[in-house]
């Protein structure tokens, strides 16, 4: 039946019968999988040990917040987060200016700079570990070539240079979004503006700060939101070029979730992963706000 009657009015049904198959797959891909694991974080969840699985309520929490790998792994996303999202904007923003440049290849330019981010994690850390290695790495060759240093350096089994590795791994990778996305607000910004700011002798500093950036605020908010939420996600760059070593050095919330999910100990590994999502959710509101104001809701 097309209508339904509802205190007096006719109801039209469809909207409702399109839209179900969607949500259906959203409750059981999303709600039903986050259900699970809160339910898992609340009992003695171990696998090795399925006779003795039991509800023990928050004590997986309480047991976190001692836990100092835990709080140590919060400390380390935070810094992965900051340092590598933030370096990926600033080059990514330099980037997309470049490439809407007119320049002969121009075309060809825009293309290549998109490998990065189409490149699987896997492959990508695999290849900056062997750009890396303290033996016969490329970058170490280099640095001896130019004079920088006398020796190798074991940029990924020393904890000074671990995790300042692995970010320039994820920042490179992270580069061609953040430029896709700003070249796409930047070709949207009337050209009638920078004319008149240079009728007005405004120089490049000046065009950039007044009216560039104004006019890609919201792209750079939407943007930087999203990949906050995808890099303390990921687990694919450090784990296959670090495992999360040497001696914790790399091992942000993720990888600990993951190395703690491989334990077994799915009770520990989803009050954890539920406390990741909390935390990600500070970030997602502003978002999703800032989504819903756009569009009027």
């Amino acid at each position: 039946m097309e209508f339904i009657r509802k205190r007096g009015r006719r109801t039209n049904l469809w909207p409702y019968l399109l839209v179900l198959p969607a949500l259906t797959v959203v409750v059981c891909v999303v709600f039903v999988p986050i259900l699970n694991a809160v339910s898992m974080s609340l009992q003695n969840y171990d696998l090795r040990r399925p006779k003795l699985i039991s509800f023990i309520g928050l004590e997986n929490y309480i047991k976190l917040f001692a836990d100092r790998q835990f709080i140590a792994s919060l400390y380390r996303t935070a810094l992965w987060v900051v340092f590598g999202v933030g370096f990926q904007f600033v080059f990514g923003f330099a980037l997309a200016l470049l490439l809407n440049q007119e320049f002969r290849g121009r075309a060809l330019a825009r293309s290549v700079s998109l490998i990065p981010w189409v490149t699987p994690g896997v492959l990508i850390a695999l290849m900056w570990r062997w750009l890396l290695d303290g033996n016969y790495g490329v970058i170490n060759d280099l640095l001896q070539k130019t004079g920088i240093t006398d020796g190798n350096i074991a940029f990924l089994a020393a904890r000074a240079t671990a995790l300042p590795s692995v970010i320039l791994t994820i920042v490179w990778q992270g580069i061609p979004f953040f430029a896709l996305m700003l070249l796409a607000g930047l070709q949207g910004i009337a050209h009638e503006l920078y004319e008149a700011a240079d009728i007005d002798g405004a120089k490049s500093l000046q065009k950039l700060r007044f009216i560039t950036i104004p006019s890609l605020k919201n792209t750079i908010f939407v943007t930087t939101m999203l990949r906050v939420i995808w890099v303390a996600n990921s687990v694919d760059v450090i784990f296959n070029m670090t495992e999360g070593g040497p001696a914790y050095a790399t091992q942000t919330l993720s990888v600990y979730i993951y190395l703690k999910a491989n334990t077994l100990n799915m009770g520990y590994a989803s009050a954890m992963a539920l406390i990741m999502t909390v935390l990600l959710l500070g970030v997602s509101i502003p978002y999703l706000r800032s989504m819903f104001r756009d569009q009027g809701v």
